[in-house]
């Protein structure tokens, strides 16, 4: 059976690079997706997917180490960071956000291809990439569609009450720290505001029904972090 093509997003508000982006993946046999802005890209990869997204990190509706953040919250698929801020405070940050590589605008196109092909092996010789609906017990989470459900009732989030149980759910089964949390919700500025959290976390629970003093979904790790069940346990 003849594989399918692998599925590239371009995400870049500049009509003449989306343009010669697709000519020249085309051209290597890739199928090319393309959005203008963040919000199109996020919803393209939503419903159509994709093997490998190219993110503009300079974009007209927000900034693309948002659009990245966001991404990370329900999809592990690889992404190339594309940009003139040629900085290494940007490249840092780029990465720390879960950038798998970067490319400064101008770029050589045999390059940033060889680079595409490194992380479309590394990705599938990888695990498979998660699957964006969480379910545990009567607990469903739509990473997608930012949909959370509790014995089939629909429960509303607010977006860091759903940023949380997001990256937990990313993680489940596994600790997340409260400093990794509190960085990514709130910026590396807050690593210790811990009061942050627990309020967040309390609101959270209580939404889902969840008990802190006997959990069903999210436990406390004293001193570490949260961790949500997985269906090991």
């Amino acid at each position: 059976m003849t594989p399918l093509p692998l599925r590239i997003l371009v995400i870049d508000d500049e009509p003449q690079i989306r343009k010669f982006l697709e000519i020249s993946l085309r051209a290597q046999g890739y199928v090319v997706h393309q959005a203008e802005n963040g919000e199109t890209g996020l919803a393209t990869l939503a419903t159509q997917g994709a093997d490998l997204v190219i993110l503009d990190l300079g974009l007209p509706d927000r900034d693309g180490h948002s659009v990245l953040r966001e991404l990370r919250q329900w999809s592990a698929v690889p992404v190339i960071m594309l940009t003139v801020r040629a900085g290494e405070a940007e490249k840092v940050a780029a990465l720390d956000a879960g950038a798998n590589d970067y490319v400064t605008k101008p770029f050589g196109i045999q390059e940033l291809m060889a680079r595409i092909r490194a992380l479309l092996r590394a990705a599938a010789a990888g695990p498979e990439h998660d699957s964006p609906v969480y379910t545990l017990d009567t607990l469903r989470i739509d990473l997608a569609r930012r949909e959370v459900f509790v014995e089939g009732q629909p429960v509303a989030l607010t977006r860091k009450e759903f940023a949380l149980l997001a990256m937990l759910a990313r993680n489940a089964g596994r600790v997340v720290t409260q400093p990794q949390l509190l960085r990514e919700l709130w910026g590396p500025t807050h690593e210790e505001d811990t009061h942050y959290l627990r309020i967040l976390v309390a609101k959270l629970r209580q939404k889902l029904g969840d008990d802190a003093a006997a959990p069903r979904w999210i436990v406390t790790e004293p001193g570490v972090g949260l961790k949500l069940r997985d269906n090991g346990g």
